[in-house]
């Protein structure tokens, strides 16, 4: 008789390779089918809302890998809330203005300077939204849940007009201004950019140190240093400490001026052996000196800063204001000084740089240098590497550049003081961010809002014709409001500028009434952070403020900041509760991802090779506070813990295939003591993942499912009820007990690895009795609870040195097989001497044949005398291993001396002949 076709196998159709590159599809479109967004809302009608508002990526190419992090991570958010009770709101959202998009769109055209301003921003329009139908579908591939056919786009009419509405506001409240002052420029893109369009990288400079003769005194000269040799001709100042110590040196016959504390530098650096110092002096006695420039003609002012440092250069420090925010700041407000910046939009010297004119600032160094040699003003000259700001887009070093812009200032009507009080009130994850944010707020300069390209918001200002002055009225911006909510900011380029003059307006400055529009645009992070008022504020499905903002660390300096800044100015409220941060993407040894080192990962080739739940996996394994790491070698390891996670459901599925939870179900005092342990583990598990999940430490989920998967279910349980699942009667208690935790087991893994795997836990659910499955999808089921009534803190105790026990005795059985003593572990007698009384306690409860099953031998002898030695002395006993006594039961295959007693089962053990006889 074959005995195999009377135990109780698994069966299951639930395929033990994922194929989800095919599944996942199927799995797609089964939620498109149920319209799973508005289902999901629907279930959760009435229910308190977690609202997290998305961040807009831009709509110029396709999704990268730093973009499929992020929109995971929010969807894991999302879904955990949903099945812990919430109703969920998420509505995706475009950043689709702004320069990315429009150097693509003009480095497609043939001849962009014939194209018109209103023809581009249709053509930018056309590539963005492009772009925005790409991204959805990237989007929704990696699983991700949200109103995808409702998306907010700040191209929007009613997007844009509510824009305005803020700056509105802040034109009410005193805060925007018009102003020539220095900003970051970018000449390659010519236009102006906020701090936070701004990156910093290493950037090799010339490091020069000039002679600057002091007026009226002969051959005394004030020393500067300057890495910017580029803007000398337009230098109009020197500035020195005010409380730090300089010093007259003489020279070789020439009288220098420099600070005390750097003198041993610069006569190193400049190869002077001999000087003498002449006199002492604080920086105040320099105050108002007057030197000479040294190849314009023009006069230098020393006035006095505290921001010199000594940490370099002579302690005196050129001064430009035309083109450095601190020269600005003490050089023409404090002091008076003109502003010179003779460069042109791309960073090419006018007419005014005299003999340098025509030249692109870095390509005037070199000659400024060899000018300044030749005349005898150059000391020395080195190249030094340093920390320079470049340009987001383009990735080119920038410049500062005088040139009249708008701005908002942070502190009119105490803007700063209301969101620095704000920002304490926020939960930041992790904790730090708010240090880090509160700095950036504190030393933030004034937000400069304008832009000198087309598409993007229109500045809704004007300018008189006859005294030439701007003008920002709010009568203007409420008509300009009106006007763009119904036809959108296209208007602004084709309607006359009389369209949005109110009825006899006239120039408040000298009563002319012909104006012309501004040109210039709305910096791209006004239009992102002004996302709260239409998608928040306005949204009776919504909350405001909404429950998490969710971005890289990179937004406390763009996204977070700008929104902070506007709802505050608007409604004098953070626009969010929480904030969460994660890292960078970088490869597998810690370098940033780049086509030159060959090094970038794609989101659609990891789901083409091995599916969106594996980068999914991959994204809930890591510490995202910081930066994270990926290649497809670090893939190939999730996807063997993926293979661990999904054999273990298997392996419940198909033990599970006969067991109806409502009629097979047992109670808890029918349970053996490793089913209870069971249960506790999984009341464990249960606890611990909810907090993990609760305190958005994803990687602890990770970590603790696998470990759950792999030694307390794997390695242990499942391994030990393999006997009673397949050799105890079909429908026995013993058997209705192990069923009964693996069914427990199986629904806390499916619902608690829904938010991370959603694929593979969507075809789980599909496999569950139909009594699991109330709804059309996992993704509303409730979230698993401890169970109250199976804890029992004395039974965890004895079990954790019950497990040391079995240690120890695999151990022996292992030393076992090397000594050709058994081949399977069911061949083995173990002879057990108990050395610890705590172990023996805790075993004395357990019959030797349960015993014998939790080791999975055949038979177990305790407190045995040894015939020979101990196989392994164990820190809980000393273990021998021998040959089982008897013959092998050619059904359960562990070995007795009973076997064979049963004349109808000859081949059996008692324990398989009743229940071939119907009797277990």
């Amino acid at each position: 008789m074959d005995y195999k076709e009377t135990l109780n196998l698994p069966k299951t159709d639930f395929p033990m390779r994922a194929n989800l590159t095919s599944k996942e599809p199927q799995i797609l479109k089964l939620w498109e089918d149920m319209d799973l967004y508005r289902y999901v809302r629907k279930m959760r009608e009435g229910k308190p809302k977690f609202v997290l508002h998305d961040g807009p990526p831009y709509s110029n190419g396709h999704i990268h890998i730093g973009t499929a992090l992020n929109k995971i991570l929010k969807d894991i958010v999302m879904k955990y809330k949903t099945m812990r009770g919430f109703d969920t709101p998420y509505v995706p959202g475009w950043d689709t203005h702004g320069l990315p998009i429009e150097l693509k769109v003009t480095s497609q055209l043939e001849d962009p300077k014939s194209v018109s301003p209103m023809e581009l921003r249709k053509k930018c329009e056309e590539y963005a939204l492009h772009f925005v139908d790409v991204q959805r579908e990237e989007f929704k591939r990696l699983g991700v849940r949200g109103d995808w056919e409702n998306p907010y786009l700040t191209l929007a009419p009613q997007y844009e007009a509510n824009v305005l509405t803020i700056i509105k506001k802040l034109v009410e409240d005193g805060a925007v201004y018009r102003e020539e002052k220095p900003i970051y420029w970018c000449p390659h893109c010519k236009t102006a950019l906020a701090e936070a369009e701004v990156e910093y990288h290493d950037h090799t400079s010339p490091s020069i140190y000039v002679k600057f003769q002091v007026k009226d005194e002969e051959k005394t000269y004030i020393l500067i240093w300057t890495t910017t040799p580029w803007t000398l001709p337009a230098n109009t100042g020197i500035a020195v400490h005010p409380d730090e110590t300089y010093v007259k040196v003489d020279v070789n016959g020439e009288k220098w001026i420099l600070a005390e504390k750097l003198l041993d530098d610069v006569l190193r650096r400049t190869e002077v052996k001999n000087a003498q110092i002449l006199e002492r002096f604080k920086g105040t006695a320099l105050e108002n000196l007057t030197a000479l420039h040294p190849f314009m003609e023009r006069e230098s002012k020393v006035i006095l800063a505290d921001f010199v440092d000594m940490e370099t250069g002579t302690g005196c420090v050129h001064i430009a204001p035309g083109h450095g925010e601190e020269d600005y700041l003490y050089g023409f407000k404090k002091y008076g000084l003109p502003i010179l910046s003779p460069v042109d939009d791309a960073g090419v010297f006018t007419e005014d740089a005299g003999k340098y004119a025509g030249l692109f600032v870095e390509d005037a160094n070199p000659k400024i240098i060899e000018d300044l040699k030749n005349s005898d003003y150059l000391l020395a000259e080195e190249e030094i590497t340093h920390s320079y700001p470049h340009c987001w887009r383009c990735k080119k070093p920038i410049i500062f550049r005088a040139t009249p812009q708008w701005f908002i200032s942070v502190d009119a009507n105490d803007l700063r003081a209301r969101v620095l009080r704000e920002i304490d009130k926020v939960e930041w994850y992790p904790h730090w961010g708010m240090n880090r944010i509160r700095s950036m707020v504190e030393e933030r300069p004034d937000w400069c809002i304008s832009r000198q390209r087309y598409w993007g918001t229109p500045l809704p200002a004007l300018y008189c014709e006859q005294c030439g002055n701007a003008v920002l009225d709010v009568k203007v911006i409420d008509r300009a409001i009106e006007i763009i909510r119904e036809e959108g900011s296209n208007a602004w380029y084709s309607r006359p500028v009389e369209d949005f003059l109110p009825e006899g307006f006239t120039c408040p400055h000298c009563g002319g009434n012909h104006f012309r529009k501004e040109t210039d645009t709305l910096d791209v992070w006004i239009d992102s952070g002004s996302s709260f008022e239409t998608v928040l504020a306005q949204d009776p499905d919504q909350s405001y403020p909404c429950d998490m903002y969710l971005e890289g660390s990179d937004q406390h300096r763009g996204w977070f900041q700008s929104s902070i800044f506007l709802s505050v100015a608007a409604h004098d409220v953070a626009p969010y509760k929480s904030v969460l941060t994660h890292g960078f993407v970088k490869d597998e040894k810690g370098r940033a991802m780049s086509k030159s080192l060959g090094n970038v990962v794609h989101p659609e080739e990891v789901i083409k090779k091995y599916g969106a739940d594996i980068l999914r996996l991959w994204v809930a394994s890591t510490d995202y506070h910081d930066d994270v790491r990926l290649s497809m070698n670090i893939l190939a390891q999730h996807v063997e813990t993926y293979r661990k996670i999904r054999n273990t459901i298997r392996f419940l599925l198909g033990n599970l295939h006969d067991f109806d939870p409502i009629t097979d179900s047992v109670d808890i005092s029918s349970l053996q003591e490793i089913d209870r342990w069971a249960l506790i583990r999984l009341n464990r598990l249960i606890t611990d993942v909810t907090e993990a999940f609760d305190n958005y430490e994803f990687y602890k989920v990770y970590y603790l499912v696998n470990k759950f998967c792999s030694n307390d279910m794997s390695a242990f349980y499942l391994d030990v009820i393999k006997d009673r699942l397949y050799a105890e009667g079909r429908n026995s208690v013993k058997r209705r007990a192990a069923q009964t935790v693996m069914y427990k087991v199986l629904i806390a893994l499916n619902r608690m690895l829904a938010p991370i795997l959603s694929f593979t836990m969507e075809e789980v659910y599909s496999y569950l009795p139909e009594s699991a499955r109330r709804y059309k999808t996992v993704q509303v089921e409730e979230w698993p609870e401890p169970d109250p009534d199976v804890e029992d803190e004395e039974l965890e105790r004895r079990w954790d040195l019950i497990l040391d026990l079995r240690s120890d005795v695999l151990k022996a059985l292992e030393e076992a097989r090397n000594q050709k003593i058994i081949g399977h572990s069911l061949d083995a007698r173990v002879l057990l001497q108990i050395k610890n009384d705590s172990v023996a306690k805790a075993v004395e409860k357990i019959k030797p044949e349960e015993l014998a099953d939790i080791f999975i031998v055949s038979q177990v002898v305790m407190n045995s005398k040894f015939d020979g030695p101990e196989h392994f002395h164990g820190d809980t006993a000393l273990v021998r291993v021998e040959r089982a006594v008897g013959e092998k039961c050619q059904r359960c295959w562990k070995i007795s001396e009973d076997v064979g007693k049963n004349d109808k089962w000859p081949a059996t053990c008692p324990r398989c002949a009743a229940v071939l006889d119907g009797e277990r």
